[in-house]
């Protein structure tokens, strides 16, 4: 039986900050760029807000990755039988954490960019590159871990995101 999980404002969110990563990594970086990594980093500030206020399967307690709840999720993937999770999977609510702090370290790093006091400057050019790098590869893996993960545990995990709803394998 499915289970209203992610709320409109998660969903919107997701896919709003997913479009404007992609096109800021392969897009132009004019103006439009800058405006939307703002955006973006807007975005997650309001998602990590409604971390704490939102509905109960946005809310970081429903899924804060622990030490104790990532040990027991890595057990269950080693057994080869994974705990389901009606909100994030533990090393889910890893990936988000770090594609936010990504996002939010390449906004400031380009804010920085432009102001007086670091214009031109190499190490923060740089600095901004690399950040784009990560997160072009923690895309990789959190795309290529909801298509896994979605087959092994038969949990359209991409579609719940798109729909809000997922399956409860407690209540059939």
């Amino acid at each position: 039986m499915p289970v209203k999980t992610w709320d409109m404002g998660v969903r919107f969110t997701h896919w709003t900050v997913a479009g404007i990563v992609v096109w800021n990594l392969f897009g132009p970086t004019d103006q439009s760029h800058r405006v939307l990594g703002y955006i973006a980093a807007g975005l997650v500030a309001c998602r990590i807000v409604w971390g704490f206020v939102g509905t109960p399967y946005a809310r970081f307690s429903a899924w804060w990755p622990t030490p104790a709840r990532l040990k027991d999720y890595a057990r269950s993937l080693a057994a080869g039988k994974p705990l389901h999770h009606l909100s994030h999977n533990p090393l889910g609510g890893l990936m988000a954490i770090a594609l936010w702090l990504l996002i939010l370290a390449l906004a400031a790093s380009g804010w920085l960019m432009r102001s007086d006091a670091f214009w031109g400057e190499d190490w923060l050019d740089n600095l901004h590159t690399y950040l784009s790098i990560a997160l072009q590869a923690c895309m990789c893996v959190h795309i290529l871990a909801a298509i896994i993960m979605s087959i092994w545990t038969r949990d359209n995990l991409i579609g719940s995101m798109l729909t809000g709803f997922k399956r409860d394998p407690d209540n059939r």
